[in-house]
C-alpha cells in the first residue's frame, strides 16, 4: 500500500510568449526532460515542483487493481486544489500541468507524476510558458538552467533481453496453443533488448531525432520512459473524449507497389481483423459507462508509419458530467491492444511466460491539466532509459492463426524506432 503525503502549495504562472518556429525540444536543459511533442507542437517541462512516485502492489494482487490510478488522482486534486493559478492563456496544457507514467502491472514500480518546475509549451500559433513555484512572486531558479547542446550517445554495446529469439519463439508458440485450446482469445506478448553507451544518454537527443521521423507520433519522456507511441488512448479537452485504437500491423514497403501490397494485405487478413475488432471492442466497452455519447466506425482504416502501418480505428465520445480523466484511464488500461482478451486471464499469462518486467512499457504516458485536459497514450516504441543504459521494448498480438517467426519478425520492425534514435549514423 503507498502512502501518499499530501502535496505542496503551488504558486502557478502562465503567460503567452512570442511564437518562434525552432523546436521546443532545444530549448530544454540537459537532465531528466519531461516532454509530449507531435511534430512542431507539444509541450516540454524541466525541473521538479512536485513528485509523486509509488511503490507496486503486493505479489499476487488482481492484475486489473486500479489503486496506483487512484491514489495518483487523489495527490493530483489535491495539488489542483491548492494552487494559486494565474493562466493568461487558457488554452489545453497551460496553468498547472503534470506529467504520468503508469505501469503495465499493478505489482510493478516505477509509476511516476511529475509537475515541472518550468514548461513551454505551443499549439498552433500560440507558444507559451508556465512557471512553478513554493512563494508568489517568486522566479524558479530552473528558468535560467543552461541549454548546452545536444550530444550524439556514441558508440553502443548491444545485450540480449529476458529471452532470446527462439526461447521468444516458444512463449509465442505455447500462447498459440493456449488460445486454440479455449483458455483465452488473445494475449500481446512483448520481448526486450538492451543498449549500453559509454556514457550517459542525452535523452533530448533521443527526443529530436524521435519527434523529426515521427511527427505523427506522439514523442514522450516521463520519468525515464522515452518513445515515440502512435496510440492514442485518450486525448480530452473538456468533456470530449477522442481515443485511436491500433492493432494489426505490416511493415512498410520498399516501393510503393509494395507498400500498397503490403497494406491491402492487413486489410484482408482475417488474423488481423480479429485482432483488432479485439481491441475496439474492448475500448467500447470500457467507455460506455462514461460516456453519454459514443462513437465507434464500423470498420478500420489504414494508418501508415515510418517504419509500419496499422489497423487503425478512432473513437469519440462526449463524457458524463462529473468524471475524471484519471478515472477513465484506469477503465482504459489495458486495452485488448497491449493486454489481451480476457485482460484477466491474458494478463496472468503474461507475467507467466514473458520473463521480465515490463515497467512503464505498454502503461498509459502522457500529460494532464488542473482544468481536467489531457493528453494519453500507451508507452509503445519505447525504451526506459537509466544513466547509459537503455532498455528496448516491442510486443505484437497474439492469436490462434499467428505464426511464432512472422511474430518475431513483427517485434523486430518495431524495435527499429529506438535502435534509430540511439544510433549516431542513424539519426
Amino acid at each position: 500500500m503507498n502512502a501518499v503525503l499530501p502535496p505542496p502549495q503551488l504558486f502557478v504562472r502562465t503567460v503567452a510568449l512570442r511564437t518562434h518556429s525552432g523546436s521546443l525540444v532545444r530549448r530544454l536543459p540537459a537532465g531528466a526532460p519531461l516532454a509530449w511533442l507531435t511534430g512542431d507542437d507539444g509541450i516540454v517541462g524541466w525541473g521538479q515542483a512536485a513528485r509523486l512516485d509509488l511503490s507496486g502492489e503486493p505479489p499476487g494482487t488482481e492484475p486489473t487493481d486500479t489503486t496506483r490510478f487512484t491514489a495518483a488522482a487523489r495527490w493530483v486534486d489535491g495539488l489542483v486544489e491548492k494552487a494559486d493559478v494565474a493562466d493568461e492563456v487558457g488554452l489545453p496544457g497551460t496553468g498547472l500541468v503534470a506529467f504520468g507514467t503508469f505501469t503495465f502491472a499493478p505489482d510493478s514500480s516505477g509509476s511516476s507524476v511529475v509537475v515541472p518546475r518550468v514548461l513551454l509549451g505551443r499549439r498552433g500559433d500560440r507558444t507559451w510558458l508556465t512557471t512553478v513555484s513554493d512563494a508568489s512572486g517568486v522566479h524558479p531558479e530552473e528558468l535560467l538552467h543552461p541549454v548546452p547542446p545536444l550530444r550524439p550517445v556514441g558508440p553502443l554495446s548491444w545485450l540480449p533481453g529476458s529471452l532470446s529469439g527462439p526461447e521468444w519463439k516458444d512463449v509465442v508458440a505455447g500462447t498459440v496453443a493456449h488460445i486454440r485450446a479455449g483458455h483465452l482469445e488473445k494475449a500481446v506478448l512483448a520481448r526486450d533488448t538492451v543498449a549500453d553507451a559509454g556514457s550517459p544518454i542525452d535523452v533530448r537527443t533521443l527526443l529530436e531525432r524521435l519527434r523529426m521521423r515521427f511527427p505523427s507520433c506522439f514523442t514522450f519522456s516521463v520519468a525515464g520512459m522515452v518513445g515515440a507511441t502512435p496510440e492514442l488512448l485518450l486525448r480530452r479537452e473538456g468533456d470530449e473524449f477522442t481515443s485511436l485504437v491500433l492493432a494489426g500491423t505490416r511493415p512498410r514497403g520498399a516501393t510503393p507497389e509494395e507498400d500498397r501490397r503490403l497494406g491491402e494485405e492487413l486489410m484482408s487478413s482475417a488474423k488481423d481483423v480479429e485482432e483488432h475488432g479485439l481491441a475496439v471492442d474492448s475500448l467500447r466497452a470500457s467507455m460506455e459507462p462514461f460516456a453519454d455519447e459514443l462513437s465507434v466506425p464500423a470498420w478500420p482504416h489504414l494508418l501508415r508509419l515510418a517504419n509500419v502501418q496499422h489497423l487503425a480505428t478512432r473513437a469519440h465520445a462526449r463524457l458524463a458530467p462529473g468524471v475524471s480523466t484519471l478515472e477513465v484511464l484506469a477503465a482504459l488500461h489495458p486495452t485488448a491492444a497491449v493486454g489481451g482478451t480476457p485482460t484477466p486471464e491474458a494478463m496472468r499469462l503474461i507475467a507467466e511466460v514473458e520473463g521480465m518486467d515490463r515497467g512503464g512499457y505498454a502503461g498509459p504516458v502522457g500529460w494532464m491539466d488542473g482544468a481536467g485536459n489531457a493528453e494519453w497514450g500507451i508507452a509503445l516504441r519505447s525504451a526506459f532509459v537509466d544513466g547509459a543504459r537503455a532498455r528496448l521494448f516491442a510486443g505484437c498480438g497474439i492469436v490462434a492463426g499467428s505464426d511464432p517467426e512472422s511474430e518475431l519478425a513483427e517485434t523486430e520492425s518495431k524495435f527499429r524506432a529506438m535502435r534509430g534514435a540511439l544510433t549516431d549514423d542513424g539519426a
